[in-house]
């Protein structure tokens, strides 16, 4: 079996891709072709393999996740599925692993443990493990233990890896002053040169968007706080003065799974007219890069009541026509989202998959790549927020800053003593 390994780096440096990458080419090589191989995502861009991927909690039949060890086990036990997961899988790839605590990685190596117990004396019962992502991105929300606020706090980190490396070399970014920028604020570092750099951009022209007629419109506002993401969007709405169509999801299942349907996995309401920017949040077609986080403009509405659109739209059966900043043109049907428990789906949502997008917050915008980018750097909060959100713009011509805060430049101390000890554990 190939060594599990870990991938530590900074965002901008491809590590989604080169695990796209790894899954088709290197895996039919470790592993034989019948193997299963899972792999589990978070990010708002292309996941790893769209027929494989899927979350790590109904791959792993724990459902929400809550409860106790011993719980956790009688739950996956129960569920036929999740067991048959557990057993045959050979291989886990998990991204975005800076969303995920320490608490949860124990509980999923000793659930492998007892889900496998010809090889419950191995990490995770034998499965080869890889992960990757940045923990000096945001960190996991809620984490119920302060001790294990991140996954390497893990009691099971060090034995689960033979390798962890980390990628240095920058794809996102090609802005040498940027690229500097970017990997002093990724430390919590606020020097005089970073400082003189960022205020430099406070309230500047898009230098290189000025002979763009829809300069405002093609500019991403980013926002610490989802209240202020909702006001941008419904002012900027409002001002295409233009007919409002509404949509109202369809939700079924019992509580309290329903329960878990409002927390983001679709909006409850959505209101979009002719000229609004949107953006879609579920892949509807990979290939022509129609994916979660694909941004464009709504150019018209479509009749079609074929797929009974009129339990949603109050409008009728009408349906948003979109046109995206790569070009494609698509008339927005409605998706379905199922909250699974295992193989058993407890609730759902049917709703247009867009939202507004003149704004959005720093949460939502994690993975993405964009190319304008206005945010306000003195409103930031928490760890690694001023850094995720300067990260998305690919150069510092399309960045304007409205207000900025050096004391605003966060990295936890946590995550900077585990980069520096990465550093150190491979000199030779």
């Amino acid at each position: 079996m190939a060594a599990p390994s870990s991938h530590a780096h900074p965002a901008r440096t491809g590590k989604t891709i080169l695990l796209s990458v790894i899954m088709p080419t290197s895996f039919p090589q470790l592993h034989p072709p019948s193997t299963p191989i899972f792999s589990y995502h978070r990010s708002t861009a292309w996941p790893l393999h769209p027929s494989a991927a899927q979350k790590l909690n109904s791959f792993a039949g724990i459902g929400l996740g809550n409860g106790s060890l011993d719980s956790l086990l009688l739950k996956v036990s129960a569920n036929e599925s999740a067991a048959a997961r557990w057993s045959l899988a050979r291989a886990l790839v998990i991204d975005e692993i800076s969303m995920i605590d320490g608490q949860l990685f124990d509980r999923l190596d000793q659930i492998a443990r007892a889900m496998r117990p010809q090889d419950a004396d191995l990490p995770w019962g034998g499965v080869q493990l890889i992960v990757s992502g940045d923990f000096f991105q945001l960190p996991p929300v809620n984490a119920p233990n302060p001790s294990k606020e991140f996954a390497f706090e893990a009691e099971c980190w060090t034995n689960s890896f033979h390798l962890q490396v980390e990628l240095t070399r920058i794809f996102r970014q090609s802005d040498s002053a940027l690229i500097d920028v970017l990997q002093g604020i990724r430390r919590g570092q606020k020097g005089n040169c970073l400082c003189h750099i960022l205020e430099h951009h406070c309230s500047k022209p898009l230098s290189s968007y000025n002979d763009d007629a829809d300069d405002d419109d093609r500019t991403t506002r980013l926002f610490p706080r989802n209240e202020d993401v909702k006001k941008l969007n419904n002012e900027r709405l409002k001002n295409l003065d233009a007919v409002i169509f509404h949509y109202t999801a369809v939700d079924r299942g019992k509580e309290p799974w329903k329960a878990q349907l409002k927390q983001g996995i679709a909006p409850e309401e959505l209101e979009i007219c002719t000229g609004a920017r949107v953006m879609l949040i579920k892949n509807t077609d990979v290939g022509m890069g129609l994916v979660n986080g694909a941004t464009g403009t709504v150019e018209g509405f479509v009749f079609d009541d074929s797929l009974k659109v009129g339990k949603i739209c109050r409008n009728g059966g009408f349906l948003p026509r979109v046109k995206f900043d790569s070009g494609v043109e698509l008339v927005v049907k409605p998706e379905r989202w199922d909250l699974m428990e295992g193989e058993k789906i407890r609730a759902t949502r049917k709703q247009i998959p867009l939202i507004l997008a003149w704004a959005l917050s720093v949460h939502k915008c994690q993975g993405m790549t964009l190319d304008r980018l206005h945010t306000d750097l003195s409103r930031a909060f928490g760890c690694g927020m001023v850094y995720v959100a300067l990260s998305r713009v690919r150069s510092l011509a399309g960045l304007r800053l409205s207000g900025f805060n050096p004391y605003k430049i966060r990295a936890h101390p946590k995550v900077v003593r585990f980069y520096d000890w990465l550093l150190l554990s491979h000199r030779p």
